[in-house]
């Protein structure tokens, strides 16, 4: 059995940017906030800080690889639901 192989969008950007945790854990907590479809723009203005649009992308391009977004005609949509143990575990302390 040969192992499925997953390519992220190309962008031919002149220089591609690299976001940091922070910036993708930023857009996901505001894309679940939303709670609607968004388009790229709206994302970019909902931001609580501002964000390059190619850094921007290459966090909606790694969400949408990922299978926590949807992305169509610059439309993004957040649909990634986690399982209800991992909800219940976050709570917890290891000892």
């Amino acid at each position: 059995m040969s192992p499925e192989i997953l390519i992220m969008k190309k962008r031919n950007y002149s220089e591609q940017r690299s976001p940091t945790l922070n910036t993708v854990l930023m857009v996901e907590k505001t894309l679940i906030k939303a709670g609607e479809v968004l388009t790229i723009g709206k994302l970019k203005r909902m931001l609580p800080k501002q964000v390059m649009h190619q850094t921007l992308m290459a966090v909606v391009d790694y969400l949408e690889y990922s299978g926590k977004i949807l992305v169509h005609d610059d439309k993004v949509l957040w649909t990634f639901k986690p399982q209800s143990k991992l909800k219940k575990m976050q709570g917890l302390t290891v000892r």
